[in-house]
């Protein structure tokens, strides 16, 4: 598979499903730069804060390339899909939707404590002009099982074993695709600015040997208590390599 471009939004994308593109990386010229709400905003509320924070910056919304999401509680494959043509049609009102193909990269989890009401913003990026910007890149959310399957559960990784050897080839798995789409981008370990996993088990045992050794902590580790967006899915990651993070308070 080979990226894609958005000539309009200055960047370049892996197509994956139609819920979210598997990464973006900023074209020549552009970087990434990632906003964090202060508190977790609802969708619709959400797309017009964005809308506002984009223009304030000089950009329109063909520069979204990603988003991290927060849901109350993980989804049944049906309400998932009802939950994904609901997110859909936001972005196609904006016009980036391109065929079917959606580029925006996403992730989407459950916090375990805490929960939004509703299914909400909790942080998005997008692209600014820089000539002299290094490579940025925001690679999208992926729990245990394949992309584009009839259904996730069928497809899990040591499907229900929470052990730590079932949580640890949960995380390898993943590992391997965070590595797999960096590859696609052209980045690796060594370009990431931060590193998130989330699940609400313990990891510790392995983390050392699975996740440091292969480079995915040189700049720490976020652990967000959360789950998965799909039931019996139990652990997630997304990694990005950005210059600029900024708070939104509300």
């Amino acid at each position: 598979m080979t990226t894609r471009k958005l000539a309009a939004g200055g960047y370049r994308y892996i197509p994956a499903v139609s819920q979210y593109s598997a990464g973006v990386a900023a074209e020549p010229g552009f970087r990434i730069d990632r906003a964090r709400f202060s508190r977790i905003v609802a969708l619709r509320e959400g797309f017009e804060l964005i809308e506002h924070a984009l223009a304030a910056v000089g950009r329109s919304t063909a520069a979204f390339c990603a988003c991290e999401l927060r849901s109350p509680k993980p989804f049944t494959e049906a309400e998932f899909r009802e939950f994904n043509a609901v997110y859909i049609e936001a972005l196609g009102r904006w016009g980036l939707i391109e065929g079917g193909v959606n580029p925006v990269a996403r992730s989407n989890v459950c916090p375990e404590l805490d929960p939004p009401s509703e299914p909400g913003f909790y942080a998005f990026s997008y692209t600014v002009p820089d000539s002299s910007a290094k490579d940025s890149f925001v690679v999208a959310g992926s729990a245990e099982a394949p992309e584009g399957r009839d259904n996730y559960r069928d497809h899990a990784i040591a499907r229900g074993d929470v052990s730590t050897e079932g949580l640890r080839a949960k995380a390898r798995w993943v590992l391997g695709e965070m590595e797999n789409r960096m590859r696609m981008l052209g980045v690796g370990w060594d370009s990431a600015t931060a590193t998130q996993v989330y699940t609400v088990h313990d990891f510790h045992p392995f983390i050392g040997e699975e996740l440091v050794r292969r480079g995915a902590m040189r700049g720490g580790l976020v652990w967000h208590f959360n789950r998965p967006p799909v039931k019996e899915l139990e652990y997630e990651m997304d990694c990005r390599g950005v210059s600029l993070e900024r708070m939104l308070w509300l």
